[in-house]
């Protein structure tokens, strides 16, 4: 062994590891090094990490926290730590997750390869048409509040290496720089934002919930995405006891249910009856529901199924908005396709799977915007001509259907 470099972390996943934080892009930290101003000097710079990695000399810096919007209103801390940081974690990452990615549950599908949002959608879909009840459960601060002893316990039960277990201590332990530098230092969670963090986040629920439930209520299915959990039950009465049985592990894991967004969702549709405080809940961006259906003989009918939620239309929407196309006279309308296309694509794909028509009225605002743009652009559109530059639009939409990415799903018409 070199007592100069006591661990054995190789050059070559070092040079991994800084690729992935690439691709992943991301902002600076605290020292204010963006992913180009670190590669002014990439050869050195990788060297002195893996240097001082090898060496057990490497401390992290304190993580740049903002503050972003929460969905559900407020602000959520975010913890970004230097490039050199993040390409640090992903070393450990890459080298722990391999070890502990086999033992999750199935239906853990969060921030894990091979497992994504729109499988916990769809196994959420099959189980709410096989029970009546479901129960939507949120935890308060996840990653704020995970306890650093109970977490390296996880950790150590899953490897002895030396290095992997002092540089994730020291992660935990790194204070933060608020944005008016102040620093505060950590006494639990992990920084929202770090590489290692969704997957330690991962490995404490793993124990503190599905290892749980598995033991307890083997019969009991549930999807966990990160902290995005729910739970399916056949009757009211067993939702209601497994929730308190929820909530007291989660206390013994010094987690907290928040009561306030927490709650017991009868799954109505055509052949369940009755009336109830909670028919429809959120999971991942979809609001599952009553919605009209047909059956197999073509019956119209009531089905519990999932379809964008208004909060997410919304976050689209005000998207939409930033981009000011309408604004963009000097472009081209390929222009402005080659730019909106591929966010327009990744909505499509993830809240198109289910109920697509729920998109409409989104995508119907996109349009309005292009007959604005249209109006601007060309003199013979003044502001009097809405429903000519709709149906000139139109013609286009109908001539190139691929120009633009939802004209496959509603095409633009005459203005009013």
């Amino acid at each position: 062994m070199n007592k100069a470099r006591p661990f054995g972390i190789s050059k070559e996943i070092v040079w991994d590891a800084y690729k992935r934080v690439k691709h992943n892009k991301g902002t600076y930290g605290v020292d204010e090094v963006s992913i180009q101003d670190f590669e002014v000097d990439l050869k050195d710079n990788l060297y002195k990490l893996w240097n001082r990695m090898s060496s057990g000399s490497y401390f992290p810096p304190p993580v740049r926290t903002v503050e972003i919007p929460k969905k559900s209103g407020g602000k959520r801390p975010l913890g970004i730590p230097t490039v050199m940081d993040r390409i640090a974690q992903m070393v450990v990452k890459m080298y722990l997750e391999p070890k502990i990615e086999p033992i999750f549950h199935p239906d853990s599908y969060g921030y894990r390869p091979g497992k994504s949002a729109i499988l916990a959608l769809g196994a959420a879909r099959q189980r709410c048409w096989r029970y009546n009840w479901a129960l939507d459960l949120d935890i308060k601060g996840l990653f704020d509040n995970l306890d650093h002893t109970l977490l390296m316990k996880a950790v150590r039960k899953h490897t002895d290496c030396k290095w992997i277990l002092l540089y994730i201590e020291r992660w935990l332990k790194a204070p933060s720089q608020l944005q008016d530098g102040t620093i505060k230092n950590r006494d639990k969670g992990t920084p929202q934002g770090g590489v290692i963090s969704p997957l330690l986040a991962n490995l404490f629920l793993h124990y503190a919930f599905d290892v749980w439930m598995r033991k307890n209520y083997p019969q009991i299915p549930f999807e966990r995405y990160a902290d995005d959990i729910l739970v399916h039950c056949r009757t009211e009465e067993r939702a209601v006891m497994l929730l308190a049985a929820i909530e007291a592990r989660l206390a013994d894991c010094k987690l907290e249910l928040n009561l306030t967004k927490t709650k017991i969702v009868y799954c109505k549709d055509s052949d369940r009856h009755g009336s109830y405080p909670n028919e429809k809940f959120d999971f991942l961006g979809y609001t599952f529901r009553g919605r009209d259906s047909k059956d197999r003989f073509g019956r119209k009918c009531i089905n519990f199924a999932p379809a964008v939620s208004n909060e997410a239309a919304k976050r689209m929407r005000r998207f939409m908005r930033k981009w000011r196309l309408h604004l963009r006279s000097d472009k081209s309308l390929l222009d402005l396709s080659i730019r909106i296309n591929p966010v327009l694509r990744g909505w499509i794909n993830y809240y198109g799977r289910y109920h697509k028509s729920r998109l409409y009225p989104v995508f119907n605002r996109l349009n309005q915007t292009l007959i604005r743009w249209a109006m601007r652009k060309y003199k013979r559109f003044d502001n009097r001509s809405q429903r000519r530059a709709g149906y000139w639009l139109g013609r286009i939409a109908n001539q190139r259907p691929s120009l633009f990415a939802h004209w496959r799903i509603i095409r633009p018409t005459a203005g009013r």
